[in-house]
């Protein structure tokens, strides 16, 4: 294996299982900062030792034994005088986890997950919003500060910013590396649900990179959204979220196809999706819903994919029903993104016409300058209105605006097939 190989192996790895290794460092260190900065010390070494050695038959496993040795290092190397009981006594727990036969790189544990610990301590109150979202999207999901930047339509620099500003203010207040109190867990949990989604969002969607997907992701959002139902079984929006999880995986096989090439929703073959996710979603959708009042933002985004969970075939989907989903949606959290999302529903319930002016009305939007599924979405409706000229040219500046090489090449197949005149008029 070529040292240019290996080093994509390691990344490949470190993507899957650096949350697993700050998470578990984080827990006995209790510093946030410390745990990243040891982890990716962790990191260095599998690339530089790797090549020459070759993939371990366990690599995550390797890759926490070489984090936690590094964390034992740095205890022994600030051994004081007087030495401070707990820091004994996290020497001791790395020195006992290390002597495990099997090496595992985390403990499964219900609700002491160190994973979920992790996110509730990025969401914790003395963040700023802005902060605890791009915190746990690093420190969870392993994303670049660029991959952050491109979810939340801001500046790069803005991102690492705020990054490290939050892990110096946890490391200052000394957060406790703990789940919440119950009398803290109400205030923590829009938050963390946000965070969560956004994982799965930047899986099911990649921003960047060769893949229109990356699955482990989505993985994770999922498991720590079922672990998160578990300890919140009475919160409707945990149930909303999950449903809207499961649902949206339950597609995964169809998006992609035989070359790893992008597919649309409506041209998937819906017997390819997951039918045990979608149930698994529909019911935690009727748990959110039987714990009565109006259903929250994840709640109604979840009655939508239900809709489409429901429709056999495409031509089958309640559109005006998702229409009027996307209404409430909109008077509950009004935000350019889903104002773009209700216009494609308007279209497909009402006309492409309907779904344009409103599309038309968004392009002064400077949150949505960038973003290029303003452009993908006006090409879309264009098309479906004959004017295929105008088409093309919002093809081609949505494939310029997009970071993701499978979506930058569908892009620009739609414009080519513009040019070609294949597209619907």
């Amino acid at each position: 294996m070529t040292t240019s190989v290996t080093h994509r192996t390691v990344e490949a790895v470190w993507r899957i299982e650096s949350a697993r290794i700050i998470a578990a460092l984080a827990r006995l260190l209790r510093d946030v900062g410390l745990a990243e900065e040891l982890a990716q010390d962790a990191l260095v070494i599998a690339l530089e030792r790797w090549p020459e050695t070759g993939v371990p038959d366990n690599p995550g496993a390797w890759l926490m034994a070489a984090a936690k040795h590094r964390a034992l290092d740095h205890l022994r190397r600030n051994k004081l005088l007087e030495r401070k009981h707990g820091e004994l006594g996290r020497e001791l727990e790395i020195q006992q986890e290390l002597a495990m036969e099997d090496g595992e790189a985390g403990r499964d544990d219900g609700v002491g997950d160190d994973l979920l610990r992790l996110v509730f301590i990025a969401c914790h109150p003395v963040l700023s919003r802005e902060a605890r979202v791009a915190l746990t999207l690093r420190l969870l999901g392993g994303l670049t500060t660029d991959e952050i930047a491109r979810a939340f339509l801001v500046p790069e620099p803005t991102i690492a910013q705020r990054i490290v500003r939050a892990k110096r203010t946890l490391s200052a207040a000394r957060v406790p590396f703990e789940t919440p109190k119950a009398d803290e867990l109400a205030e923590r949990l829009a938050s963390v649900l946000e965070v969560i989604y956004l994982v799965f969002n930047e899986g099911y969607a990649a921003t960047a990179g060769d893949d229109w997907m990356r699955p482990a992701l989505c993985e994770e959002a999922l498991r720590l959204g079922r672990i998160l139902a578990e300890l919140v079984p009475q919160e409707s929006e945990v149930h909303g979220l999950v449903a809207l999880m499961e649902i949206q995986a339950s597609r995964t096989r169809a998006r992609i196809g035989p070359t790893g090439e992008p597919i649309l929703l409506l041209e998937q073959n819906r017997a390819r999706w997951d039918q045990l996710l979608i149930h698994r979603g529909l019911a935690a959708l009727a748990r959110a819903e039987a714990l009565g009042g109006a259903l929250g933002p994840y709640g109604l985004q979840a009655a939508i994919a239900a809709c489409h969970a429901r429709a056999t075939m495409a031509a089958q989907t309640d559109w005006v029903r998702i229409a009027a989903l996307y209404d409430a949606l909109a008077q509950l959290v009004p935000s350019p993104v889903v104002e773009l999302n209700r216009a494609v529903a308007l279209s497909m319930a009402f006309g492409p016409a309907v779904g344009l002016e409103l599309v038309d009305a968004l392009t002064a939007e400077p949150s949505l300058k960038t973003y290029h599924l303003l452009p993908s979405v006006r090409g879309d409706l264009l098309a479906k209105l004959g004017r295929t000229g105008e088409a093309r040219v919002e093809f081609e500046r949505a494939a310029s605006l997009t970071r993701n090489t499978r979506e930058r090449e569908l892009l620009l197949e739609r414009a080519k097939a513009c040019g070609d005149g294949l597209l619907p008029g």
